[in-house]
């Protein structure tokens, strides 16, 4: 207990190192963009084509605090981060973020786990079956949808779905709420209405994904089936399902579990392109508008925190089931 316990706070305290060196690299990054965010904040609100002076843009800065040096403003944020679980205020959007993204975080992360949770559930059992299927049909056919999820994009199968169901059904699918539910308080009716619609998103998102998991899980259980562990097994009467699980299977599934964190990455990283096409309005939608048009670095700074946030708390899951089930990461591990 003491090994694990001490590999647990190891983990803590890099994931705490990992939160604090990627904002620091956003707030850097943005940083070094021409234009604060300041001027694009006085341009946005310009609208009588009057000349924006020096001076208020100072006067703007000032108030808006960003006056003071890059690392006492990134010190600050950090501290109301990890003190008051605060953001602070979006300086374009003039809201507080915290609140901007209590339901946009939530519901845009909701989906991109549905999408890992989905393409796994599709891509797990299927590589396993082509792996050990000698059925050369089954085989094309998985490899040509593998290959067909990887080579087309999803913003393309994005549009092609909106084009279908806009000429067969009228209704574009485009938003995650009707129109009804749009501004409405959270019930029931609205989380059935957000069911319905959120479907779309999460198979286009989930496409890509479950191809590259299909093609790796395929891949481990091609490399495990043939060693002589399995060949053993297979000699004492070990055979079918049993073999396969319990044996390659077991063995492939753990660098599949371990890159759970980085296919959740990409997936995010693929949200914003799918937001724009389906306007959804999430924190994709958000992450994009902050970092290449506002610059607005808290607004930013957020949005990459709390995802880190998520993958490092996932990558940390997934590091104690690979503990669990794989007995060679255990006795390298926790010793036991």
């Amino acid at each position: 207990m003491a090994q694990f316990a001490q590999f647990a706070l190891t983990r803590a305290v890099l994931a705490l190192i990992t939160l604090l060196t990627v904002s620091l690299i956003v707030f850097t990054l943005m940083e070094l963009v021409p234009g604060t965010c300041a001027e694009r904040y006085l341009a946005f609100k310009n609208t009588q084509g009057s000349q924006i002076t020096i001076a208020d843009i100072e006067a703007e800065e000032k108030r808006l605090g960003l006056d003071k040096p890059f690392p006492v403003r990134w010190g600050n944020w950090v501290y109301n981060v990890f003190v008051h679980g605060e953001f602070g205020d979006s300086c374009i959007l003039r809201l507080n973020i915290n609140q901007l993204l209590s339901d946009k975080f939530w519901i845009s992360l909701g989906i991109c786990m549905a999408a890992l949770i989905l393409s796994y559930a599709i891509a797990v059992p299927i590589g396993i079956i082509s792996a050990s299927s000698d059925n050369p049909v089954t085989n094309n056919s998985l490899r040509f949808v593998s290959y067909l999820g990887l080579a087309l994009p999803n913003f393309l199968l994005a549009l092609i779905i909106m084009l279908i169901s806009t000429v067969l059904f009228g209704d574009s699918l485009t938003g995650l709420f009707s129109k009804e539910y749009r501004d409405a308080a959270w019930s029931w009716a609205k989380f059935g209405d957000f069911i319905s619609r959120a479907w779309l998103p999460v198979f286009i998102l989930g496409w890509s994904a479950t191809a590259f998991a299909l093609q790796t899980v395929r891949a481990l259980m091609l490399d495990e089936i043939g060693k002589l562990y399995v060949t053993a097994a297979s000699a004492r009467g070990v055979s079918g399902a049993k073999l396969l699980w319990r044996y390659p299977a077991k063995h492939s599934l753990g660098p599949v579990i371990n890159s759970l964190g980085f296919d959740l990455n990409r997936i995010f990283n693929e949200l914003p392109i799918v937001a724009l096409i389906l306007t959804l309005t999430e924190a994709g939608a958000l992450l994009f508008e902050s970092l290449a048009r506002s610059n607005d670095q808290q607004l930013a700074g957020a949005i990459i925190f709390l995802l880190t946030a998520s993958i490092v708390a996932l990558n940390f899951v997934t590091d104690i089931l690979l503990a669990l089930i794989d007995p060679r990461v255990r006795r390298g591990i926790i010793g036991s």
